[in-house]
């Protein structure tokens, strides 16, 4: 991965450099045409030359006019300040026109700030409630620096910025403080190109120094003004902390679970010093309480095992992985393992129950855990989560879960073969509502063949206790149910980790979904400081934990000098039940959302001769593909191994390979791959073209004499 990614980033960096000079040879390369235009050229110097010397005549009514007019035309949000801006140049030079335009400027803007605020405000606070938060939030956690940010790198235009911030709570002080702060190297770079151009002219060369000098800069301001702004950002977000002279270590992850395990691990491999930081098991949630032990539960439910044996296969399918997750493992890799509680104390230190490391990036992978809704009497009943339900030892009689998603359906289907009377509650109306209708009617109908009792439509009210035991009540509509239980497991989601290791005394944002805030290379609001997996979003998978993992890793110990960013092109998922389901990609719910324009072929097992050979024909496979096109959006597939299958799809998808190339692979025969080409070449059958069968047909039969 580390090869790919080095190579990818280094193409990256090539390709901005070449744009960049691609940019400033256009802009000489148009001002050579411009010479060659002799009329042109004559025509814009004696325009200048008038200018200039009404100028010289009156240079104080010339200045104090211009400076006028360029008040007049900001205050009234005119576009085109980048023109008078280039004018002010060329008319009374850089120190000058710097001067002029600095001032008149930031005053301008100042009055169309002070016009939004008393004629515009209620108005579009009215009609742009959270467009006007959103820029809220960055003024009050930030305050001026954050208009000096968009002043640097215009994200909206110059009137725009000055409307918009007329409509916040900015003070006029710090508004004009600002503007006059973030638009002044933008200013410069404009008026001395403006000087230089002023220099045009048909007896001397056209391409002085000056002249080029001006053009680059102008080229490379869109460029240079990012990294000034986020230059200045790390600057001031830093200020606070003290920043060591030396490191104990280049790296500190946080948390020992699948993300935090592959960051460790590349950061040895890469020879970095790097300190893994765990205060439960190793492994983390899926080895100990997630992904081993319920395949191991699945399986032994399939084999027909009771539960008591069924246990047993868990704990030592546990046991049995625990190796490849262990202290002694990655300490002979090179890791330090430190069994604690990490807090993160300031962006290059991490206490581990008191004692400080001091480390130059800091990657936190402290995972996810089960939601607990506050259902009334829930606490006081018999309850567990799917981090809990591996401590009991007798098969509950009676098994209610709440949650009709992955981790539901999948408990369910493994009690209810194990012998449990499974009552399995969903508060949508159908099971996995991510999935489209086809699947999750396929869920239910495997689910309803093991004796589960699927209740869509209801939501949990409260958990009492009755004569014989404890009940769920259930509203379904208007009506109530009681639904009694021996045990009641909570499967209704998780929530990522965020709290109790210092991201509130650091500021760190979170998002919505409440998954700590990071840009698309995973850095989080310190460049210094990444996240990963469940902590990070957007995806809540082992794979997906891995995958950042090692992205994260390679983004902490290379930066600045390179930028590693993960893609999410094609992300597989899979639900473990009998039959298995598998999707990558959008499905066609997720594309009519969207508003993609998509088909939809499908094939099913039944016409599959593995399939047939085995008697297991249940199932089938769908894809999505762009209409007129074989590049693939989706894949689902239901039906035995069907996570295996989906590597297929999810190998198309990462490299580009649509409909056409997976049709002319050669597929082992008789396997349950072939469904691959198979789907591939209905789709190839349906997109074929009349006319062309036709002309085929006449050349064949013109052969035949």
């Amino acid at each position: 991965m580390s090869t790919t990614t080095v190579g990818r980033a280094g193409r990256r960096g090539t390709a901005r450099a070449l744009g960049f000079a691609a940019l400033a040879l256009a802009l000489v390369a148009l001002v050579v045409a411009l010479q060659r235009q002799g009329l042109g050229i004559a025509r814009l110097e004696g325009d200048l030359a008038g200018l200039r010397g009404m100028v010289a005549a009156h240079p104080l009514a010339g200045f104090l006019l211009y400076f006028g007019l360029y008040v007049a035309a900001t205050s009234l949000s005119v576009p085109g300040a980048a023109v008078l801006t280039l004018g002010a140049g060329a008319l009374f030079g850089v120190a000058e026109g710097a001067v002029l335009v600095s001032f008149a400027s930031s005053i301008g803007a100042s009055l169309a700030f002070l016009a939004a605020r008393f004629l515009l405000r209620d108005f579009a606070l009215a009609r742009f409630p959270a467009l006007f938060e959103r820029i809220e939030r960055g003024i009050a956690r930030d305050g001026a620096f954050y208009l000096v940010s968009l002043r640097l790198a215009p994200v909206v235009p110059f009137f725009a910025v000055n409307l918009l911030a007329g409509l916040t709570s900015l003070r006029l002080r710090s508004f004009y403080l600002a503007s006059q702060i973030g638009m002044l190297p933008a200013t410069l770079i404009y008026v001395n190109a403006g000087a230089s151009l002023a220099t045009l002219g048909g007896h001397g060369p056209i391409l002085t120094q000056r002249l080029v000098i001006g053009l680059l800069l102008l080229a490379a301001l869109p460029l240079a003004a990012p990294r000034l702004r986020d230059a200045l950002a790390t600057r001031r977000l830093y200020a606070r902390f003290r920043r060591p002279k030396r490191f104990d270590r280049n790296l500190v992850v946080i948390g020992a679970g699948a993300g935090g395990l592959v960051a460790a691990y590349v950061a040895s491999a890469v020879k970095a010093k790097v300190t893994l930081v765990e205060a439960g098991e190793m492994g983390g949630d899926c080895l100990n309480s997630g992904c081993v032990p319920s395949k191991a539960l699945l399986h032994a439910a399939r084999a027909g095992k009771d539960f008591r044996a069924a246990i047993a296969d868990v704990r030592a399918a546990i046991a049995g992985i625990a190796p490849h997750d262990s202290v002694a493992r990655y300490e002979g890799l090179g890791v330090e393992v430190r069994r604690g509680r990490a807090v993160i104390e300031s962006p290059w230190c991490v206490a581990v129950d008191g004692v400080p490391i001091t480390t130059r990036a800091i990657v936190i992978a402290a995972g996810a855990e089960p939601f607990v809704p506050p259902i009334p009497g829930l606490a006081e009943a018999p309850h567990a989560t799917s981090e809990t339900l591996w401590d009991i030892e007798d098969l509950p009689r009676r098994l209610v879960i709440l949650g009709g998603g992955p981790i539901g359906c999948e408990m369910a289907q493994a009690f209810a073969r194990l012998g449990s009377a499974v009552t399995l509650v969903e508060m949508a109306e159908r099971l996995l509502v991510r999935e489209d209708d086809e699947v999750s009617a396929a869920m239910a109908a495997a689910l309803a063949r093991d004796g589960v009792a699927i209740r869509t439509g209801d939501r949990a009210e409260a958990v009492t206790r009755t004569e014989a035991g404890f009940a769920l009540v259930a509203a379904s509509g208007v009506q109530t149910i009681e639904l009694p239980f021996d045990r009641l497991l909570v499967a209704i989601g998780r929530r990522p980790r965020v709290s109790g290791y210092g991201l509130e005394a650091l500021g760190i944002p979170l998002t919505p979904a409440r998954t700590i805030e990071t840009d698309d290379g995973l850095r989080t609001l310190y460049p210094n400081i990444f996240a990963c997996g469940d902590v990070a979003g957007p995806y809540q998978f082992t794979h997906m934990a891995g995958y950042q993992g090692g992205y994260a890793a390679l983004g902490a110990l290379f930066a600045p000098f390179w930028r590693f960013r993960p893609s999410y092109r094609a992300v597989p998922a899979v639900t473990y039940t009998s039959p298995e389901i598998a999707r990558v990609g959008l499905n066609a719910r997720e594309a009519a959302a969207r508003g993609i324009e998509a088909e939809i072929t499908r094939y099913d097992f039944a016409e599959l001769d593995r399939a047939i050979a085995e008697g297991d024909t249940e199932g089938f496979v769908t894809v999505l593909t762009r209409k007129g096109s074989d590049r693939i959006l989706g894949a689902t597939i239901v039906g035995p191994q069907a996570g295996e299958l989906l590597t297929g799809f999810t190998l198309a998808m990462q490299h580009g390979l649509g409909l056409k190339k997976l049709m002319g692979t050669i597929f082992p025969y008789p396997t349950r791959s072939e469904a691959i080409r198979a789907v591939a070449g209905q789709w190839r059958q349906a997109h074929a073209s009349a006319r062309g069968l036709a002309i085929l047909e006449r050349f064949h039969q013109w052969r035949r004499g």
